[in-house]
């Protein structure tokens, strides 16, 4: 067997795994924030939408849904990729350039449900998936990216069907021909952001990773070199082919380490700006004017100056900051209406601040200065990449799961996370 990138995806798949503990706890949480997405993004139109054509189709009933009922686990896996991105509040990783969960939980939980899976072999296999699903983000690179695909959709159908074919245990031979087939299914466009297709684009990875693994278990035949061969995804998607970084450590290093979730209802881009003003405790009394810096990246897509709605409110660094001023909470999904946009104390606050495109900063990073009324100067930078204690993550996220769900709920849902229970003792809770 040659080894491309594909075979060494293939390898690592399909053996034996020796995670850090770190990497364990990390998908349990990010389960965990998976989940609350979904169920809490039931109610959103593209969900229903979804959900209603799943139970007009009907068929087997193999997985479940969030919002109840089960379907076949394709549809399953749509559904839900689809519910739990609906939101937008789902974690991402920036070497993966998307969001890894929701393709790859929602594969692995449909798959884990029709085959009767534990909990923790799907959270396995999920973390085998999600670190595929980055690496071959990498090896894309920005340029596939920046052509237009979106790589929660395009290397998080890689991610589903690793992890679907963890589950089915696929040889490796399989399983390069799985990844193969997916070359042929894996799409998704940026053009559908601002849409219902964004979200959509997640659940079309999620379904692929679980037909292409089911028809390969069966004895479908397909091209296992069609990731990376001459006329295969990455060449005909204008990937980088980073080959050699793609595959650094693979098995020893688990770039999932460095996740990052989401806790703020609004762009992630808004994120860096958030965390920085949080460290200076911003209080309105107090702000004469307040300068952000950040990458000129985001200029075009969070800098709205003055929406008038709580949808344009999550695109606009004035507005947040300004929220987070007057001491409302930013993880909440009710903070952002569009009665709060209107609010005349907003509305004066927002013209204190003043945003700036700086290249000197990372996408990832963003700088505050703030000058209060008494005279007094403060500053605080922050990078969405810096390493956070995993206790403080931990809390905070359930803390955000518990503003999505309730306390009660993430408790029940956070110690079946961390049990040997099967997949299907989920299901009340969809």
């Amino acid at each position: 067997m040659t080894e491309t990138l594909t075979t060494q995806l293939a390898r690592f798949a399909s053996s034996d795994i020796r995670p850090t503990g770190l990497a364990r706890r990390m998908v349990r949480l990010s389960a965990l924030d998976w989940l609350a997405c979904g169920i809490a993004g039931t109610d959103e139109p593209v969900s229903q939408i979804l959900h209603a054509q799943a139970l007009s189709e009907a068929g087997a009933t193999q997985a479940h849904l969030f919002g109840g009922q089960k379907v076949p686990a394709r549809m399953a896996a749509l559904v839900n990729g689809t519910t739990s991105h609906a939101l937008d509040y789902d974690d991402t990783h920036f070497a993966h350039i998307g969001h890894p969960s929701v393709a790859v939980f929602s594969a692995g939980f449909a798959v884990g449900e029709k085959y009767g899976k534990s909990l923790p072999q799907v959270l396995e296999a999920a973390l085998v998936g999600m670190e595929i699903s980055i690496r071959v983000g990498l090896w894309l690179g920005r340029s596939h990216y920046q052509t237009g695909y979106h790589q929660t959709a395009t290397a998080g159908a890689f991610g589903a069907t690793a992890a679907a074919g963890r589950l089915l245990g696929l040889t490796v031979a399989q399983m390069q021909m799985a990844l193969g087939l997916c070359a042929t299914r894996a799409a998704g466009l940026k053009a559908q952001f601002g849409t219902m297709g964004k979200p959509y684009n997640a659940g079309l990875a999620a379904t692929a990773g679980v037909e292409v693994v089911e028809l390969i278990a069966a004895g479908f035949e397909a091209n296992g070199e069609a990731l990376d061969s001459a006329l295969g995804f990455g060449a005909t998607h204008h990937g980088e082919g980073n080959t050699e970084l793609a595959l650094q450590e693979l098995g020893q290093s688990w770039l999932f380490e460095s996740i990052s979730h989401k806790f703020h209802a609004c762009c992630h881009g808004l994120h860096a700006a958030l965390e920085a003003a949080r460290s200076l405790d911003l209080a309105a009394p107090e702000i004469a004017s307040l300068k952000v810096r950040t990458h000129p990246r985001w200029m075009t897509v969070c800098n709205q100056i003055a929406p008038e709605t709580g949808l344009g409110a999550k695109f606009s660094y004035r507005t947040v900051l300004a929220m987070l001023a007057l001491g409302k909470d930013t993880a909440r999904l009710e903070t952002y209406s569009d009665a709060l946009c209107r609010d005349p104390r907003l509305a004066a606050l927002r013209e204190l601040i003043h945003v700036e495109a700086d290249d000197g900063l990372s996408e990832t990073e963003a700088d505050i200065s703030l000058v209060r009324r008494d005279g007094r100067r403060l500053e605080a930078r922050h990078d969405l990449q810096a390493p956070t204690e995993y206790e403080v993550r931990e809390a905070r996220l359930l803390s955000k799961a518990e503003a999505l769900l309730g306390a009660e709920r993430v408790t029940e849902l956070w110690s079946l996370l961390q049990s040997e229970a099967a997949v299907s003792d989920l299901a009340e809770y969809f």
